[in-house]
């Protein structure tokens, strides 16, 4: 079961892996942040990131190290992580790759209601679902393919290829389920549709 932690946000995290290299400042965060694609994996925006590193302060996980300025702009705070923030860190991301967690995805919301929709009208919703996986497949393949050939170890794309099985899991299931709804001898068409007052779909 997943901890109660002080500060729950992944950007959190992200923040406290950051900090392990050397103390930065929120700018710097972000751009770092931005620079390693994360923005793909965890969700920010400038003023989140200034939040959670204020939860952070608080919580004792960093500490300002110290405030510069760079000529005209305005002051800069830098912080570093602290020997509990090196703890949590290491604790929470022992539980994240460990601890499987149950989600709440919205296709899986979707799918749970579906039969609230006719079927005339899911088979092209699941079509247009199965074209978008592909070009997103694709567009991860490439990425992925350009990072290796420019020389960056795999090992800092995992999570890239975990995208990619994901996207072909789900893609199988979509191909499945639309057999499921259009087998002319077994499909959940007919019925499906006569519920809905419809004619039973076309393959």
């Amino acid at each position: 079961m997943a901890k109660k932690r002080k500060v729950g946000n992944l950007l959190a995290l992200a923040v406290l892996s950051y900090l392990i290299q050397r103390p930065m400042h929120p700018y710097e965060l972000s751009r770092t942040l931005r620079d390693n694609g994360d923005a793909r994996s965890i969700k920010f925006n400038h003023g989140s990131l200034y939040m959670v590193v204020q939860q952070l302060a608080k919580a004792g996980f960093i500490a300002e190290q110290e405030t510069n300025r760079d000529g005209q702009r305005p002051e800069r705070t830098v912080y570093a992580l602290t020997d509990a923030g090196r703890v949590e860190l290491r604790d929470w991301l022992r539980e994240l790759i460990g601890e499987p967690q149950h989600e709440y995805p919205h296709f899986v919301a979707g799918l749970s209601l579906v039969g609230a929709l006719p079927p005339s009208e899911v088979v092209p919703l699941l079509r247009l679902r199965a074209e978008r996986l592909a070009a997103q497949r694709t567009e991860i393949r490439t990425l992925v393919d350009d990072a290796l050939a420019q020389g960056l170890p795999g090992l800092f794309l995992v999570e890239e290829e975990y995208r990619l099985a994901l996207l072909e899991a789900e893609a199988a299931f979509v191909e499945r389920f639309l057999g499921q709804i259009l087998d002319p001898e077994t499909g959940w068409g007919p019925m499906w549709a006569q519920f809905h007052g419809e004619p039973a779909p076309e393959a």
